[in-house]
């Protein structure tokens, strides 16, 4: 078996995987799609010993009969299932020992997230003082808006007719 310290980075790896994307995770527990994910991101997947079929399947084998998750005891045995693929040339427990070293300390990645870009074409079409016509009377001097006085006509209430 691994180092203790090894095996507390590896729980806190499962731990960080567990709850990422999932607001109500309480880390105690990992989804199919989290396992997917730090297969993926720890590099566990290579396309040609692991691939992301043997991923799902080793998850379906872990797991319960009707479950949807798996704890962190399944997912050590996960890992123990996929080292056997990945590491061929090495024994039983130098194969766990070496995807512990790949999965603990890392988090999940955030690649391919959206950010936000500017560009010379989104400066200029998002610039306010370029604007006109109605738009123009949504935004004060600095380019603030107005919100809701800037799109509506607002009525004054003095009880004097202005004719």
């Amino acid at each position: 078996m691994a180092e203790n310290s090894d095996m507390a980075a590896l729980e806190e790896s499962f731990k960080k995987f567990a709850i990422y994307g999932d607001t109500k995770a309480t880390g105690q527990e990992m989804n199919g799609k989290n396992w997917a994910k730090v297969c993926k991101d720890c590099k566990v997947v290579d396309g040609k010993l692991v691939t992301m079929t043997d991923v799902d399947i080793v998850f379906s084998k872990v797991k319960a009969k009707t479950a949807r998750v798996i704890n962190y005891q399944e997912f050590c045995k996960a890992l123990e299932e996929l080292s056997s693929k990945k590491f061929k040339d090495k024994s039983k427990e130098e194969g766990f020992e070496a995807i512990c070293k790949l999965i603990a300390g890392k988090e999940p990645a955030n690649v391919g997230v959206t950010k936000a870009t500017s560009t010379k074409a989104v400066e200029r079409l998002t610039d306010t003082s370029k604007y006109t016509g109605s738009h123009k009377e949504r935004f004060d001097e600095s380019g603030k808006g107005k919100g809701k006085s800037g799109r509506e006509t607002l009525v004054e209430n003095t009880g004097r007719s202005e004719e």
